[in-house]
């Protein structure tokens, strides 16, 4: 079953998730947790052109449905809180932000990224109630299970928490999603798979896979520029092969949304594949049937 097939167990139409920037930061870029955020990140590579922090959750879910309006009649849409991390906040003010998204037309549900870390007892109960009558999807950067890459990326968290925040999520009935990193630092397809095995193991319903990407300006860059951490320099082909042998890891029940993330090519320093996800999803396809 696929992403699409997914949505469509819970919601009728076509549906298009909207990015919502709600201006808030992480735990490991303010001191509560550390300091200067994961070595790879920069969250212009992955922010629509739509999705400006600067205005209110409403009128970003409003630009957000005039960018997609000509894709198909009668769109509905998820309210993505994707920036950075969509719950280091007080409760109250959360529970603001997505009652807001909720209030806008044609909104049937909020995807809510955040870290394992970040996930208050009054927010799993709010969302368990708003997933009665809308779909909740939780999305958890868990990243790798290896304690030791998630030090070198400065995380700031452990692979015990993201086991125990993925149980929390699910004993509240609540979809679970894990987003995982594939090719960071020091880590053997190996250690991909123990990561994909592991999390084969727990109530997660969805899957994100996102290759590392060396992003300009970032942490990792200037690491890897000064030759402190070695990154890959795979092709898309030996990338594929790779999704190939953990999709074979993967329990059959949890659904893929993607295997490769798309940052703006002036922002790449490494791999520069030139793929769309669709482009990729054929040459993942054409190697699973050899």
């Amino acid at each position: 079953m696929d992403y699409a097939h997914f949505l469509a167990r819970r919601i009728d139409g076509k549906v298009q998730k909207l990015a919502v920037d709600a201006g808030l930061t992480c735990p490991n870029r303010d001191g509560t947790l550390g300091w200067g955020g994961c070595t790879y990140c920069d969250n212009c590579a992955f922010s629509p052109s739509y999705c400006h922090r600067s205005q209110s959750v409403t009128q970003q879910l409003e630009a957000g449905k005039r960018f997609f309006a000509g894709k198909y009649p009668d769109m509905r849409y998820l309210a993505y809180f994707q920036a950075y991390t969509a719950t280091h906040a007080a409760f109250e003010r959360q529970r603001q932000l997505y009652d807001e998204a909720l209030a806008v037309d044609g909104v049937v549900g909020l995807v809510i990224a955040t870290r394992p870390d970040c996930v208050g007892d009054d927010l799993l109960a709010y969302l368990q109630e708003v997933d009665r009558t809308r779909l909740v999807i939780v999305e958890l950067g868990a990243e790798t299970m290896h304690d030791r890459t998630l030090r070198l990326v400065n995380r700031c968290h452990n692979w015990a928490t993201s086991q125990a925040c993925i149980e929390r999520v699910a004993q509240m009935g609540l979809t679970v999603g894990a987003h995982l990193i594939l090719g960071l630092p020091g880590e053997s397809d190996d250690d991909m798979v123990a990561t994909v095995d592991a999390v084969s193991q727990l109530p997660v319903s969805l899957v994100k896979f996102h290759q590392l990407q060396v992003l300009r300006g970032t942490t990792l860059a200037r690491q890897v520029e000064r030759g402190e951490v070695e990154v890959r320099d795979w092709t898309a082909e030996q990338y594929a092969e790779l999704c190939v042998r953990l999709a074979a890891h993967l329990r059959s029940d949890i659904v893929v949304e993607r295997w490769v993330a798309q940052a703006p090519p002036h922002m790449v320093i490494t791999p520069q594949w030139g793929f769309k996800p669709a482009e990729f999803q054929r040459l993942l396809s054409s190697l699973a049937t050899k």
